[in-house]
């Protein structure tokens, strides 16, 4: 799973990339600070299944604190989009063309209205962030509609000439952009289009090209700067004004310095919780006692959160319905070096006990027996679909 994050220049996109990653980025107050792609690792945050079995976990790959459970998601943040990105302005194509194999997308705005259309600083409120999300659907559907029509009318063409299914066609020629036959019988039915695709009109070719971007590249919203003054009301109005998308308030930079003084030990903060605190041993100076008290009254109590945990976490369980599968064993919970539930998987929706099986191991699924569901105790088939926070022994020949 690749989780993408975009947006236009200067709206906080890579102060949010390093709040989820600690990765060292250039933050700068300018456009087009990040040119090539960042790759980093964010984590999201489930309850732990040890305290069910009373135990502490160590996982192999990412963190638990207090039961909370941090699983690695791969993050890529592309440098910044401005309008006429799909035309190449502002080299729009290539970071266009880093976004393809994201699987879901994080859409970072300002919410303060302080940023324009170029990326520029301008007078807080000045500018209405309404123009992004709208600015940034367009971008992607014109970017899609470019791959198309690229081969389009000769494909089209040629589907009709030599009267292939139009569906296994559609999914062959464009399964680099993630799209499969189900997908497009889907687009078909819910556009109510003619298989006959060398009959559609540029109109229906662009219905269809936005239909399959938001499958393929589902988004959700990040509206950043929260805690600046008059961000919470324009939040309030997106989330009318598109009730069809998912947006989050938030502050990309309350949480870098969260994470940065619990990295040096000056303060115990757990990713996503609404509160800090501040160990007697502490030596933080008035200064930053005073800013990180800010960021709490501010933002983490006023908001419940500084936002950007919930954003990953909505993109990835939210928006892309994953589900997060432990292996275990009934009677053991421990791996070789005495390290309990060491794994966590991140696994597709609707993932059955066979699918684990074979994302354990090739072997484990080319010689599957059965499955037990290790909180119940009970035998499972190949076909069972599983449960966000199942634990599951894979019983096989090897």
């Amino acid at each position: 799973m690749l989780v993408g994050i975009v947006g236009k220049p200067n709206c906080g996109k890579s102060t949010f990339f390093k709040a989820l990653s600690l990765a060292d980025v250039e933050i700068a107050n300018y456009p087009f600070a990040t040119i090539k792609p960042n790759s980093g690792v964010g984590y999201v945050k489930i309850d732990c299944v040890d305290t069910e079995f009373n135990v502490q976990c160590n996982p192999r790959e990412g963190f638990c604190v207090n039961h909370k459970r941090f699983v690695p998601v791969q993050l890529i943040d592309v440098a910044g989009l401005v309008p006429g990105a799909y035309e190449g302005k502002g080299m729009g194509n290539q970071f266009l063309d880093d976004l393809r194999q994201a699987d879901v997308l994080i859409h970072i705005i300002d919410g303060s209205g302080s940023t324009n259309e170029k990326g520029e600083s301008v007078q807080r409120g000045s500018y209405d962030p309404a123009e992004d999300i709208k600015f940034l659907e367009t971008e992607l559907d014109m970017w899609y509609l470019g791959i198309f029509k690229k081969v389009w009318d000769r494909f089209s063409r040629t589907v009709r000439q030599e009267h292939a299914d139009s569906v296994k066609a559609i999914a062959k020629q464009f399964s680099g952009l993630m799209v499969d036959e189900d997908l497009v019988k889907a687009g078909f039915s819910a556009l109510g289009l003619d298989t006959d695709i060398s009959k559609w009109t540029e109109d229906q070719l662009k219905q269809f090209v936005s239909f399959l971007r938001k499958k393929t590249k589902p988004m959700v919203i990040a509206c950043n700067k929260i805690d600046v003054a008059g961000a919470a009301e324009n939040l309030a109005r997106l989330k009318k004004e598109f009730p069809d998308h998912m947006i989050v308030g938030c502050s990309a930079e309350s949480e870098l310095a969260l994470k940065e003084a619990n990295k040096k030990e000056l303060i115990e903060y757990v990713p996503g919780d609404n509160t800090f605190k501040i160990p007697d041993n502490s030596t933080l100076n008035d200064n930053q006692k005073n800013a990180l008290e800010f960021i709490r009254d501010n933002v983490l109590v006023k908001f419940g959160s500084s936002g950007v945990q919930t954003v990953l976490n909505c993109a990835v369980f939210d928006l892309l319905r994953y589900i997060a599968i432990f292996p275990g064993g009934v009677g053991k919970l421990q791996d070789k070096d005495g390290n309990y539930i060491p794994d966590c998987y991140l696994m597709p929706p609707n993932s059955t006990a066979l699918d684990f099986a074979y994302r354990l191991h090739t072997d484990f699924g080319d010689n599957f027996i059965r499955a037990v569901d290790v909180k119940t105790r009970m035998s499972v088939g190949r076909d069972h679909i599983l449960k966000h926070r199942d634990v599951i022994e894979i019983m096989s020949n090897k």
